[in-house]
C-alpha cells in the first residue's frame, strides 16, 4: 500500500466524505469502561462508530523514525511550541479519528484512518501510527508497518493527516474472519482511540496467503 499514485489520490478524494462523518475522540476504555488497561461495532457504511480510548501497550503504540523532525511555523495565540521552539506532537485527546472503507477492488482491501487536529493549536505528526484490530472472536490482529519513509509534517488546527491499512480481500467464499474495531495509537502517543471496522472480513488463512496486514506512515492532506 503507498499513499501515491492511484491509492493517494484516492485517499485524498474521499477525505471530503470521511471528514462529514467525523468522529470526535471521547474518555473510555475496553469494554466501555475508563482506565488504564490496554485493550486489545462494525460498520456497513465508510465511517467508524463512536470512538473511546484507552492506554495501549508497547506493543501498539504509535512510533516515529529516529532523525525525523517536524518543521513548521508555531507562532501566535493557540501554538503549539514547546520550550525548546519546536511544535509539540499531536496528543490524541486531540485528534478527531475516522476510518473509512476505500476498496476498489476484489485483490487487495483499503482502509483510510484519517487524523484531523481539533486542539486549536499547531500540532507536529511524523511517523506510523500503532494499529491493532480487534476480531469478533475476541483475538486481536497485529498490523505490521510497509515501511514507506515518513514525511514530519505540523498540522494547523483543521489540517488532517491520514494513512491506509492494506488487507487481503476476503475471495474465498466463506464468511472468513469478521473483524470488529480498530485501536489507534497516534505516532509517538500512547493513548489509543477504537473505531470501528468499516470494511470486510478477512479471509482465514494457514500463513501462506501473500496477502498482508500492512499501515503505512501518517501523511499530512490537503
Amino acid at each position: 500500500m503507498r499513499l501515491k499514485n492511484a491509492r493517494r489520490t484516492t485517499l485524498f478524494a474521499t477525505l471530503g466524505l470521511a471528514a462529514a462523518l467525523t468522529l470526535t475522540a471521547c474518555g473510555g476504555g475496553d469494554d466501555d469502561t475508563s482506565g488504564d488497561t490496554p485493550s486489545g461495532a462494525p460498520s456497513s457504511s465508510a465511517s467508524a462508530g463512536a470512538t473511546e480510548t484507552g492506554a495501549s501497550d508497547s506493543g501498539s503504540s504509535g512510533g516515529s523514525d529516529a532523525g525525523a523532525t517536524a518543521t513548521g511555523s508555531a507562532t501566535g495565540t493557540g501554538a503549539g511550541a514547546g520550550s525548546d521552539g519546536k511544535t509539540s506532537i499531536c496528543r490524541t485527546d486531540e485528534l478527531e479519528v475516522n476510518a473509512a472503507d476505500n476498496t476498489t477492488d476484489k485483490k487487495e482491501g483499503v482502509v483510510t484512518v484519517q487524523l484531523k487536529n481539533a486542539g486549536g493549536r499547531d500540532c507536529s505528526i511524523n511517523g506510523y501510527a500503532g494499529v491493532d484490530l480487534k476480531a469478533a472472536d475476541g483475538s486481536t490482529l497485529s498490523v505490521e508497518r510497509n515501511g514507506e519513509p515518513v514525511h514530519p509534517a505540523v498540522l494547523k488546527n483543521g489540517d488532517s493527516a491520514a494513512f491506509n491499512i492494506t488487507f487481503p480481500y476476503n475471495n474465498s467464499g466463506g464468511s472468513g474472519v469478521r473483524l470488529t474495531d480498530i485501536l489507534v495509537t497516534p505516532p509517538n502517543e500512547t493513548k489509543y482511540v477504537r473505531v470501528a471496522w468499516p470494511a470486510g472480513t478477512l479471509p482465514v488463512t494457514d500463513g501462506s496467503s501473500s496477502g498482508k496486514l500492512q499501515i503505512g506512515p501518517a501523511t499530512r492532506v490537503g
